[in-house]
Formats: C-alpha cells, sequence, structure tokens
C-alpha cells in the first residue's frame, strides 16, 4: 500500500540549530538534514521536503506566514494528504493559530519543533519531527483546524500555549488539555473540534499594525493614549480576570475606540472574557459598553493575529464585532 503524501515545510528554529565557534546554538541544518536524521519517517510518509527558510521562530513575519499557507494549499491540490511546518518554538502557538485561520482545508497541519538544540543530549527534535509526521499522514488527524504536536502531545492550535521556556513539555492546553497523543507510533484522540472559519488571505499588505497591550496594577494608561500618535490600526487589552481594568482606564479605552477598533481580552492563562457579570467602571460590561470588542476565550496573542488579518483582508469595522464572535464563541 503507497504511503500517505506529507508535505515538510522547514523554517529553522532550535530544532536545525547547532552550536557555533562561541558556543551558542543558530540556525544551520536545513529540511533534508532533518529528515534524514530521522529513518523511521520513510516508513511513515511518503515526504515532499521544503527548506522554506533558516531562521529563529522569532524571527518569522506574518507575510512568511501568508506564503507558507499558499505553500501548504498548493501542496494539497497537488494530492499531498497532511502538512507538517518545522519551525522555532518560541512563536509556534502563534503561528499555528495564524495557519489555522490561513489555509482553507481539513487535511491536516501540524507544527512542531523542538526545546533542545540539535546536537544536546536528549535532543527532541528527531522524535517531535517523528511524531509530527505520523499526525499528519493520519486520516483522523483531519478535520481537527491546525495541530501543534510536542513530547508525544497533540494540541489545538487555537488554545496552545507556550508555558515554560526551557522544559521539553513547555506546551500545554489549559482551558482544555490536549486533544490527544501518540502512542506505540499512532495518533489516540480525545477530544475532537470543528475547525474555526478561515480568512481570505490578503492579496496585498495593508501594512496594518495592531498593538497589543497588558494592564497592571495602578496602571495609568499613558501608553493607550499614545497608540493614535504611533501608527497602529488596531489593538488588543489584555485586561484583568474576566476583563476588568483600573476605573480611570476605562475613559481612556473609550476614547481609544474613536480612533481604532478594540479587543477586550484577558491576561489570565485560561477562561474566557465576560460580558454583563460585573457593572463597575472598568469592569467588562463597562467596557464593553464603550465599544470595546469581546475577544472571548482567545488570548491576547492570538486575538491580536486574528485583528490584524481581519483588517489586513480589509474587513469594514462594523463588520469585526460578528467576524470575532463567530471565532471566539467557536471555541467555547
Amino acid at each position: 500500500m503507497a504511503l500517505p503524501r506529507v508535505l515538510l515545510l522547514a523554517t529553522g528554529g532550535t530544532i536545525a540549530m547547532i552550536p557555533g565557534a562561541d558556543g551558542g546554538i543558530s540556525p544551520a541544518l536545513d529540511a533534508h538534514a532533518l529528515v534524514a536524521a530521522v529513518p523511521a519517517l520513510a516508513r511513515v510518509a511518503d515526504l515532499e521536503v521544503v527548506s522554506f527558510a533558516n531562521k529563529p521562530g522569532a524571527s518569522l513575519t506574518l507575510r512568511d506566514l501568508a506564503q507558507l499557507a499558499e505553500r501548504i494549499e498548493a501542496g494539497f491540490a497537488q494530492g499531498c494528504h497532511g502538512a507538517v511546518v518545522v519551525q522555532g518554538t518560541d512563536t509556534i502557538d502563534e503561528t499555528a493559530f495564524a495557519l489555522e485561520l490561513l489555509v482553507p482545508t481539513p487535511l491536516p497541519v501540524v507544527v512542531t519543533g523542538a526545546m533542545r538544540g540539535a546536537a544536546a543530549p536528549g535532543a527532541d527534535g528527531p522524535a517531535n519531527l517523528l511524531a509530527a509526521v505520523t499526525v499528519a499522514a493520519t486520516p483522523a488527524a483531519a478535520g481537527l483546524g491546525a495541530l501543534v504536536v510536542l513530547g508525544d502531545q497533540v494540541h489545538a492550535a487555537r488554545h496552545v500555549q507556550k508555558s515554560h521556556t526551557t522544559q521539553p513539555s513547555a506546551f500545554t492546553s489549559p482551558a482544555l488539555g490536549p486533544l490527544g497523543e501518540l502512542r506505540e507510533g499512532r495518533l489516540r484522540l480525545q477530544a475532537r473540534l470543528s475547525p474555526m472559519p478561515t480568512l481570505t488571505r490578503p492579496s496585498q499588505w495593508r501594512d496594518a499594525p495592531v498593538a497589543l497591550l497588558r494592564i497592571a496594577l495602578d496602571d495609568d494608561g499613558r501608553m493607550v493614549t499614545a497608540l493614535p500618535h504611533l501608527g497602529y490600526h488596531g489593538a488588543v487589552i489584555e485586561a484583568m480576570g474576566v476583563g476588568h481594568v483600573p476605573g480611570p482606564l476605562a475613559l481612556r479605552l473609550g476614547d481609544l475606540v474613536s480612533h481604532m477598533p478594540v479587543i477586550l481580552s484577558t491576561r489570565v492563562a485560561a477562561g474566557p472574557v465576560l460580558r454583563a457579570s460585573y457593572a463597575f467602571p472598568g469592569s467588562e460590561k463597562d467596557l464593553l459598553g464603550r465599544g470595546l470588542i469581546p475577544g472571548g476565550t482567545l488570548g491576547g496573542l492570538k486575538a491580536r493575529l486574528l485583528l490584524r488579518l481581519l483588517l489586513e483582508t480589509g474587513v469594514p469595522p462594523q463588520d469585526l464585532p460578528h467576524e470575532f464572535a463567530i471565532r471566539c464563541d467557536h471555541l467555547d
């Protein structure tokens, strides 16, 4: 029986890094070198291997992700059954979410990487790569949206977070837990999610930057008042708890809404922004009444990506609440 065809796109990251003369690691291995280090891949899938880039995850751009999405869609049109993106772990939770929004197909799109460099003792890259390709080659992984696979766990892109800076078990999904895991080389699902509605990829970039602000105790909001003068086209506010800010800050956020769309998110690791439980100045009910758009269960990082992509595709301001609702409420 023919093996499933899987497109593998390598972008760099720790998984591709080896030590240099100064002892620090940096990207050096291309996609073919990564695959050559895992002979077992030949028993799992017929791989189409592409060295897309070789840079740290922190240096990836939204335009890179749009190009990756285009390349993935082309691979599916040419008969690939799944796709794997290999990248640095600094931004896996963001890039996987962006790919879920940008790749209009139920076929599996899996993102993986490594927490340890290729030359480190106990390097986790080969095992993660094998697990990711196994998931991408499995028909049961279709229709789940984009997935993140590390440490033999399978996470939904919309829920996954990087929860530790160094441990191989860094990735968690605080709101839901993993969708499944690899056992004895096979995908075992424990839950399923419906795919999130996708977006049209920007035909041309409008340069619509979106600010992300985390609100802290006794925050006076001076950054809020600066945003309209800094060229931002939108803002995401990581508020306290279920969507609260210091009372005096509510006036400034209400004024900001007159300049740009503002999404209300939370700085808490899991749980939604509420809509109508609290009614004091600076509460979620007060802020939404001033025109902020609820971000649901999306954290600030993913809400920022969604707003940026909506603005880049030219969605009118009056349609933004609906566009957020069908994706944020879709997560609950």
